[in-house]
């Protein structure tokens, strides 16, 4: 029996009704496929906490979904000087506890993630601010200790509540205060998370009542429950081979567009295996992406080269590139001192650890590395744990080999967070310990340049040194792929991901 003829069957045995399944009115349930690691904002790196924590707090400024810079608790901004910023805050804005928004919470939020004992991931995107001023209540200064380019983008923080976070410390998160279009309602650790429309919000009430986050781990219930109606909004987390099915099912309808997202195998390069760039490349040349693509993901995604889409301003497309070639591979192996045990044989050269999450696509990617590797000689042992373990283990350093994607990747600047070393954790992302003096120089000048053709110039050269390095391995850049049910009307598909047109979305009652 076919694929699509046995889920057909199975929908029909497992589906009752057409109805909402329960659903409440102006009402989104969004199927997500692991819970958020913080709803603190100045904590929190992972995809469904950003996406979570964008509409429960405001920044000043907010990147809209063509990637433009938008006002947001500020009004305005000036730039007297190429170190000096002053925003001006928007009037009567409040906290969803219902404290003033102030310009002393502006300062406390950065304060606190440049406060070491904070343990912010996100500090260093912050230290080049010299001091932070307060004229008045609704006047922030900043004053940088050099020109910083993207310092707009990195504006787009949450601002939290300075006396409510500075009571509650550690467990603010667990009662997290903004100033966004959603407050948290309630929350089931693990299970659901349940926003209520802030009818307060300076951008005008949302038009749902509520927003529900359900944790569905796996990709087949999500797809079975949108089918039944007690989901009605999936992003990136369907298999791609229902697609067929969804364009015939008249209750559900897709949006497909370019992503930002990139995927890539992270290396340990403190392992002594993985120190050696032979192996690296050789690891490089054994993946094949296009037959990945095809296959497993459908066509819904472009080979990558790299950290930054070809729709990014600064992506530079003239750096070295590992097609396919088990040969090459082979012969990178036995020059790295690791030469095939048994001439032709199955033997394997070494064996390497993989992590991934328990996502059923993941996990299948990982099956399919497992049998290219296999094919030069590496052994690949995949270690699948539930999304808190697994992306813990990442940020501590505990692995050999991983896979993640990189979420929305818009400015240029993520290098630094990424690659610079001193940007290892807990200060920043650098998880596999690259080091490289040239390129921490290049992004500390790029970080100071405020031409855009050099600072260009500078990621350019970041980007062919990467390529040559291969701190990651890239593998692709997914396209975003959207599935409702027909009802859901006016929401908009982001290149980065971003869940920020929910405050725009309704529920069509006919």
């Amino acid at each position: 029996m076919k694929f699509t003829a046995f889920l057909t069957m199975m929908l029909t045995l497992l589906i009752s009704a057409c109805n909402s399944g329960g659903i409440p009115p102006d009402t989104v349930v969004i199927g997500i496929e692991s819970e958020p690691t913080s709803l603190d904002p100045r904590l929190a790196t992972d995809a469904n906490s950003s996406r979570i924590n964008g509409l429960i707090y405001s920044g000043l400024l907010r990147q809209d979904e063509k990637g433009l810079i938008q006002p947001d608790l500020a009004l305005n901004w000036e730039t007297p000087d190429p170190r000096t910023y002053l925003f001006h805050l928007r009037e009567g804005i409040r906290f969803h506890d219902g404290t003033a928004l102030t310009s002393s919470d502006v300062k406390y939020t950065f304060d606190s993630i440049l406060d070491p004992a904070v343990g912010s991931p996100h500090k260093s995107t912050y230290e080049q601010i010299e001091r932070i001023e307060t004229p008045d209540e609704k006047t922030i200064r900043f004053v940088l200790k050099e020109p910083f380019a993207p310092f707009l983008l990195s504006m787009a923080m949450g601002i939290v509540p300075a006396q409510n976070a500075s009571a509650k410390g550690v467990d603010f998160a667990k009662a997290p205060v903004g100033t966004g279009p959603f407050r948290l309602a309630k929350r089931d650790q693990g299970e659901s998370y349940d926003l209520s429309a802030n009818p307060d919000y300076f951008g005008g009430a949302p038009k749902l009542s509520r927003v529900i986050f359900r944790v569905v781990p796996d990709n087949t219930v999500r797809f079975l429950e949108l089918q039944k109606g007690t989901l009605n909004l999936v992003i990136n987390g369907i298999e791609l081979d229902y697609i067929p099915l969804i364009q015939k099912d008249p209750r559900l309808k897709l949006m497909t567009g370019p992503g930002l997202n990139y995927s890539y195998i992270g290396f340990n390069l403190t392992d002594p295996i993985l120190i050696k760039q032979k192996v690296r490349e050789a690891v490089a040349y054994a993946v094949d992406r296009k037959a990945i693509i095809r296959y497993l993901l459908k066509g819904m995604a472009r080979p990558a080269t790299g950290l930054l889409s070809p729709l990014n301003w600064a992506y530079s497309g003239g750096v070295k590139e590992y097609e396919y070639n088990p040969g090459i591979s082979r012969t990178l192996l036995d020059q790295a001192g690791f030469p095939d045990p048994d001439g032709d044989g199955t033997g394997m050269r070494f064996t390497l650890s993989y992590k991934t999450s328990q996502d059923e696509q993941g996990k299948r990617i990982a099956a399919a590395l497992q049998q290219q590797f296999k094919q030069v000689g590496i052994g690949l042992t995949i270690r699948s744990y539930e999304w808190g373990t697994f992306y813990g283990d990442i940020k501590s350093g505990n692995f050999q080999l991983y896979s993640l994607s990189w979420v929305g990747v818009t400015d240029p600047d993520i290098y630094d967070y990424i690659f610079h070393s001193k940007n290892f954790p807990p200060a920043g992302a650098n998880r596999g310990r690259y080091a490289n003096p040239e390129v921490n120089a290049l992004l500390e000048h790029a970080r100071r340049t405020l031409d855009l053709t050099r600072r260009k110039e500078y990621y350019r050269r970041v980007q062919e040194i990467l390529a040559r390095d291969l701190p990651y391995v890239s593998l692709w850049h997914y396209d975003n792929v959207a599935v409702m049910r027909k009802n859901v009307e006016g929401f908009v598909l982001d290149p980065r991901g971003d869940l920020y047109s929910l405050k725009d979305v309704w529920v069509d009652k006919n």
